[in-house]
């Protein structure tokens, strides 16, 4: 029989038990105290309320029917005074209805009798887990918001010394009307940087304009960017502003400069050299007053080698170079925005997840990110669709488990683009996983999974695994 140990010097957890069968009573306040608990019993819902007037508990197992007042009169009546109780319900008569009815009251699970001794256990433990959790998120919600107070730049967070680092030098940079070029890999915040020394800077109430120089056309660039005179090409009805014109008094932003045509980086060149443009087809030149930042992913000192990129404008972009630090690099970071990626997809999908497993934080910790930031963002959203429950576990995360042999891809696995069909194949794989480990201790396997144990039976039966 598996016990809870209490922390040493630790209060032990308060416990009432409600139900009407003495015997019943009497066994459960035996397990319980030898497993560490305090234990209270009442014999039906009525004592059960004058209990907890006077005495706050942490948890409550509450038999479902009892006379006098049965357990959902008590959870209807107890719901003021329970807030930062755990109830748990039991019955031999449960059915699914009425576990649904108890979980939309305030129970936090349902255990159907008979049970083992295990069960009431194990689903102790999942609760008492599930309190750290709650009681760890508040505090990384509270870090969280000294940390927005504290350590912010435009739209990112971050407490790492690198990125620390990297807001001190863009928050400077932002006072001056200086060329900013911004490298990094794909996805590290490239262009939330470049937001951020905008909107910090003086030219904040000016326009912000953004333009991938690898996404438009070679030969719709040019026109894109410094505009067109009516009858400069076929189709080129009308004047029309180009980009430059448009950011005019303020800042715009060339995102993947490394892709820019050869053709066009002598034409930028000369922006920069004087300030001035000329639309295609137009004899005239105009002036202007942009800031440029530009970014890329690509190493531009190699680029210039290899002759791809000009070496005179390599040296006008990066009179200020912010390099910014893959994921990998700052560790520290990954906590912060899970639970800030987490509020926003609560948002979005109306979910109510509080926080992460720390099993799956482990393993997101571990990941080594070569999407970076974007890729988090990416596993986090996966992970909150998802979830089943309100803490997202390492079964959230199919793409950061193995997915057999060496080498093979998760589309190799499954077909389709399903993903509760991608998540049932996932978890068969890991409870096959689990079952392994613990030589067919379903117990066992079930604390691994950080799953009930009714519920690693319940999917043992749906995925037909072969013990």
């Amino acid at each position: 029989m598996s016990q809870i140990e209490t922390p040493k010097n630790a209060s032990p957890k308060r416990l009432l038990v409600i139900d009407d069968e003495e015997n019943m009573r009497h066994m459960l306040s035996m397990l319980l105290k030898k497993s560490g608990y305090s234990v209270d019993t009442a014999e039906d819902g009525s004592i059960g309320l004058e209990k907890i007037n006077e005495n706050q508990y942490d948890f409550i197992l509450c038999d479902l029917k009892m006379p006098k007042c049965d357990g959902m009169e008590f959870l209807r009546a107890s719901r003021k005074q329970t807030n930062e109780t755990t109830i748990i319900m039991m019955s031999a008569f449960g059915t699914i209805d009425s576990a649904l009815e108890a979980m939309k009251l305030g129970a936090y699970d349902f255990i159907s009798k008979p049970f083992k001794a295990d069960e009431v256990l194990l689903t102790l433990k999942k609760a008492e887990e599930r309190e750290s959790l709650k009681r760890e998120n508040l505090q990384l919600k509270t870090q969280l918001k000294n940390i927005e107070a504290n350590y912010n730049f435009g739209n990112m967070v971050a407490k790492s010394k690198a990125m620390q680092d990297i807001f001190t030098l863009a928050a400077k940079v932002a006072q001056y009307n200086t060329t900013v070029l911004i490298t990094g890999e794909s996805g590290t915040g490239k262009e939330l940087i470049a937001k951020g020394i905008h909107y910090s800077g003086d030219r904040v109430k000016k326009p912000l304009i953004a333009v991938n120089c690898g996404g438009i056309p070679e030969n719709l660039l040019e026109s894109e960017l410094f505009g067109h005179v009516k009858g400069a090409f076929t189709g080129a009805d009308r004047n029309k502003k180009g980009l430059f014109e448009e950011a005019n008094t303020g800042t715009l932003f060339l995102d993947e400069i490394g892709e820019l045509p050869l053709s066009l980086q002598v034409k930028l060149l000369r922006v920069l050299q004087e300030d001035e443009i000329r639309p295609v087809g137009d004899s005239r030149t105009m002036k202007i007053d942009v800031r440029i930042i530009a970014a890329t992913s690509k190493n531009l000192q190699e680029e210039v080698k290899n002759g791809n990129f000009r070496e005179d404008l390599f040296y006008r972009l990066n009179v200020m170079p912010i390099k910014l630090p893959t994921l990998r690099e700052r560790r520290e970071d990954i906590p912060i925005l899970c639970q800030i990626f987490i509020e926003e997809f609560n948002r979005r999908f109306s979910k109510n997840i509080n926080g992460i497993a720390p099993a799956a934080m482990l393993m997101l910790l571990h990941n080594p990110w070569p999407g970076n930031v974007r890729e988090l963002e990416n596993a986090i959203e996966r992970a909150v669709v998802l979830a089943e429950d309100t803490i997202l576990v390492q079964e959230n995360f199919p793409q950061a488990f193995e997915t057999g042999p060496i080498g093979k891809k998760e589309d190799e696995i499954f077909t389709g683009f399903s993903l509760k069909d991608a998540q049932k194949v996932f978890e068969k794989r890991l409870i096959v996983k689990a079952l392994k480990e613990t030589n067919g201790n379903r117990t066992q396997a079930a604390k691994l999974l950080e799953i009930s144990h009714p519920s690693l039976l319940s999917k043992i039966k749906a995925y037909e695994v072969l013990l």
